[in-house]
């Protein structure tokens, strides 16, 4: 028995789990940033899930047409900025809640895909063929000879490393330059950031804009990065997780990519223990489970800086009276 099971454990924990975790967390991650730039401006975007999911089906779409994946990739960004325009301008301009509008827009995203994917591609569930150009591979052919080395480091999508570096360009902006000083202090403190000069509408448009082209982005990797295929709600709530992982890193880039990891981690876990036989049901509750624990990593997280700082402030206080 014990046999078996580290057999089975090896075969699913082995080295190469490495690289299947930044590939499966990639979509999730660039998720999580378009949902970082709007939370610091205090807009919770939601639609991210939907953005995702139409700009999957423009990148299938366009590189099957048009043989194109930088075409495909720039239409999905396309597509996800109007959308996020969209939303922008409904919570804005018009008052909208931005829960209710992000996730209007996540159910239309679903029948809208479903529509065009009957109408324009003619399939039905997904579509799958050999004239989608997908993003290009990175391979690194020095690495050939080590096996361990070149499964580490070589054949990852462009978008995968970019990613990475997102992540930390993302960290120094919004933490070492002045716009992002401004744009935190748009979601801190709306009336002190407008007595200074700063444009508060014109901030959290922006952000929103930005948020559109991650989540085309994060999109367009999902369909031609990750696989090379579309399918009926193919995001399959990774905009949700991302919005999850947003929560549990508080709104910081590099805390925040750490719970992209672990969903990635979980869902290529999933995939390996579903090829040794686990029950489907079992595989398909893991990304769910997964996204508890974090959401409650997070809640306890903040509850223990919360009692941190009272403890503190009742400290001071006690000093001062003495």
């Amino acid at each position: 028995m014990w046999q078996t099971f580290l057999e089975n454990f090896s075969l699913v924990m082995d080295y190469t789990q490495v690289h299947s975790t930044i590939r499966s967390s990639m979509p999730i991650l660039y998720a999580t940033m378009a949902c970082i730039l709007t939370q610091q401006a205090d807009i919770l975007n939601v639609g991210v899930e939907g953005i995702m999911l139409c700009g999957a089906f423009t990148a299938v779409a366009v590189s099957y047409f048009s043989g194109s994946w930088v075409l495909a990739l720039l239409a999905a960004v396309v597509v996800g900025v109007v959308m996020a325009a969209v939303m922008a301008v409904a919570h804005l301009r018009y008052k909208a809640d931005i829960f209710v509008v992000g996730m209007g827009v996540n159910m239309l995203a679903l029948a809208l895909t479903r529509l065009l994917l009957d109408r324009l591609l003619h399939a039905s569930g997904s579509f799958l063929d050999k004239g989608i150009v997908p993003m290009p591979r990175i391979h690194l052919t020095f690495l050939e000879g080590n096996e361990v080395l070149s499964s580490l480091f070589s054949d990852y999508s462009l978008f995968e490393p970019l990613g990475l570096l997102l992540v930390l360009f993302l960290q120094w902006l919004l933490y070492r330059t002045v716009w992002g000083l401004r744009l935190r202090s748009v979601g801190l403190h709306p009336l002190a950031a407008a007595t200074a000069g700063i444009s508060v509408f014109r901030r959290k448009f922006e952000v929103m804009l930005y948020s559109g082209v991650l989540g085309g982005v994060a999109g367009a990797y999902l369909s031609l990065g990750y696989s090379r295929m579309f399918a009926e709600n193919m995001t399959n709530g990774r905009g949700f997780m991302g919005v999850a992982a947003m929560f549990f890193g508080g709104g910081d880039p590099l805390r925040s990519a750490l719970g992209c990891f672990i969903f990635g981690f979980t869902d290529s876990v999933g995939a390996r223990l579903q090829s040794l036989g686990f029950p489907s049901q079992f595989i398909l509750m893991i990304p769910y489970v997964a996204t508890i624990a974090v959401l409650a990593a997070a809640m306890i997280r903040k509850d223990w800086a919360r009692k941190r700082a009272r403890s503190a402030l009742t400290g001071a206080d006690e000093g001062g009276k003495a």
